[in-house]
């Protein structure tokens, strides 16, 4: 695994300025991560796991055959199992597989903007890729909650989630329900209004969740889904993936408008 997981490693750090940088926020030492980089020394579980975390990847697919991991990191293969015949959980969604119309207009990666639940008072900024997989919509969303450079919360270490979850298309509405892959310990749900122009750039919709931590308050926020493309370079954009200050200047103002909190009208609190 040390050869493959080193030129892994090399095409990993090319999408930063410099490998001090890495080693810098990974917080390992140059000497030692260089032996990483050459193959000469293989990282603990420990630091292979906070590697990973780091770059928005597996621990096991650092180690598979750099063709592979280069085709990996810019469109993730699939990993959702088969499904077994007679599943109650699939046959209680089938109806709605069924219904729903199609998605493929809308696959490819996004930006997410949401109200943070855990950090109140901030935005976090996740990385969501919706695909096609035999006639199923699915998608995966990146988050990781690290203090921004222009965020005053503290400095402690981030915390990656991943989420994994099914897409569908019912009656002029996108509905995506989720779990946390990593915990197993919550689910979201998410409503989009789809776009009916020819070029899609902005979602609107609202979604329901938990805060992170001990207290695990059910919270809803109004969520921006900015289109990536189909195609992207997935380590650039993982890069952006954190909180962030609601003045911070890499927020535009329309993202702001659309995440401002609207009136609650008989109780009811409405996304436009």
């Amino acid at each position: 695994m040390s050869d493959n997981l080193g030129l892994n490693l090399k095409l990993l750090c090319s999408h930063y300025r410099s490998i001090a940088e890495v080693c810098r926020k990974l917080a390992i030492n140059r000497a030692q991560f260089n032996k990483y980089l050459n193959g000469q020394s293989r990282p603990t579980a420990y630091n292979l796991r906070r590697i990973g975390d780091f770059f928005g990847v597996e621990d096991y697919e650092l180690g598979l055959p750099p063709e592979q991991f280069a085709r990996l990191i810019g469109a993730r293969a699939s990993d959702t199992p088969s499904t077994p015949s007679g599943d109650p959980l699939y046959s209680l969604l089938q109806p709605l597989r069924e219904q729903s119309a199609s998605l493929a207009r809308y696959c490819g990666y996004y930006f997410e903007y949401s109200n943070c639940m855990s950090v109140p008072g901030n935005i976090l900024l996740s990385l969501v890729h919706l695909r096609e997989e035999r006639g199923t919509f699915l998608f995966e969303r990146q988050e990781r909650q690290e203090r921004s450079a222009s965020s005053n919360l503290p400095a402690e270490d981030w915390v990656r989630c991943r989420y994994l979850g099914a897409a569908f298309h019912l009656q002029d509405r996108v509905f995506l329900i989720d779990y946390e892959s990593l915990t197993l310990n919550e689910m979201s749900q998410t409503i989009l209004i789809p776009s009916y122009k020819s070029r899609i750039t902005r979602l609107n919709g609202i979604k329901t969740g938990v805060s992170s931590g001990d207290r695990r308050t059910p919270a809803c926020t109004r969520v921006v889904w900015e289109f990536l493309g189909e195609e992207i370079n997935r380590v650039s954009a993982y890069r952006q993936v954190m909180l962030y200050r609601p003045d911070d200047p890499r927020i535009d103002d329309d993202v702001r408008q659309r995440l401002a909190v609207g009136p609650v009208r008989d109780g009811l609190f409405e996304s436009s």
